[in-house]
């Protein structure tokens, strides 16, 4: 399992970004059997707010349990803004990952079929990967929202006395754009998801986890409820848990085993090795 960072210059964003990849091209096997090279399929895995590219590595096993299951994973890093595009400023994230996938496509030996390629996050990335994957659905074909910030109206009537810096209204319109037009928009879950039932095209499949004692767990709820209602195949789990690490990294590895990925394979390779997954 090799671990890259790799920093380039976003079209999207105008200017340099990062991310990490998991490429699990390093096994060792004892078998004597050679095993193909085909491409690997590939999950784009996004963070919560306040986090960065790193979070994923350093919160998760998921680079021993990807390198298992031969799949590659990417993991940008979204700056606090929701992975929506502003339209008076380059915080064009949306943009950003319909540009990543084509961008690691032409680094990495990629699978570029629909039914390998895979987004997913928590969180606010949770919040971004449904949206994303909503609204890029001939590139996605399995969305997976983790604990995901799904209080699309709340943000549309923030006031500027929150407490908390990052759902005050200013704040906000720094990353939306007008909040009043916020509902309804291709930033708006809701609406992407009824639009795309209604074009009878083929709908991505959806996974929703939430612990329960999360806030965000009513929310969440309803949205299961109405991606049901609309004809989406969704998995829905929750369980024992907050808004924390030790919930998303039982349900992360709970997510790649709802993946249409390969078995998980015995052979030796960094992620067995390395002190951090020891």
């Amino acid at each position: 399992m090799a671990v890259l960072e790799v920093n380039f210059f976003s079209q999207a964003l105008l200017r340099q970004t990062t991310f990490r990849a998991i490429l699990p091209c390093d096994k060792m096997y004892f078998d004597g059997v050679a095993r193909p090279q085909k491409p690997f399929k590939t999950l784009y895995l996004l963070h919560g707010v306040f986090g960065d590219y790193t979070d994923w590595l350093n919160g998760t096993r998921i680079q021993r349990w990807a390198q298992d299951r031969n799949l590659a994973v990417i993991m940008p890093s979204g700056e606090n803004k929701f992975y929506v595009d502003h339209t008076k400023s380059s915080d064009q994230f949306s943009k950003f990952i319909e540009e990543l996938v084509f961008v690691t496509r032409n680094m990495f030996r990629l699978s570029d079929k629909y039914e390998d390629t895979f987004i997913a996050g928590l969180s606010m990335g949770g919040y971004g990967a449904i949206t994303n994957g909503l609204k890029y659905n001939t590139l996605f074909s399995h969305i997976a929202g983790l604990s995901s910030a799904l209080h699309i109206d709340t943000f549309a009537d923030a006031r500027e006395d929150d407490p908390m810096p990052i759902l005050r209204r200013s704040y906000l319109e720094s990353v939306f754009g007008d909040l009043n037009q916020l509902l309804g928009s291709d930033k708006d879950f809701h609406t992407l998801a009824k639009n795309l039932a209604k074009q009878g095209a083929p709908l991505p499949k959806i996974y929703l986890t939430c612990g329960t004692e999360d806030d965000l767990m009513a929310c969440n709820k309803v949205f299961r409820d109405e991606l049901e209602s609309l004809g989406y195949s969704v998995t829905w789990k929750e369980g024992p848990g907050g808004h924390e690490w030790d919930f998303w990294d039982r349900m992360i590895l709970d997510v790649l085993e709802w993946l249409p990925l390969d078995e998980a394979e015995q052979a030796v390779s960094s992620g067995h090795v390395t002190e951090n997954q020891s």
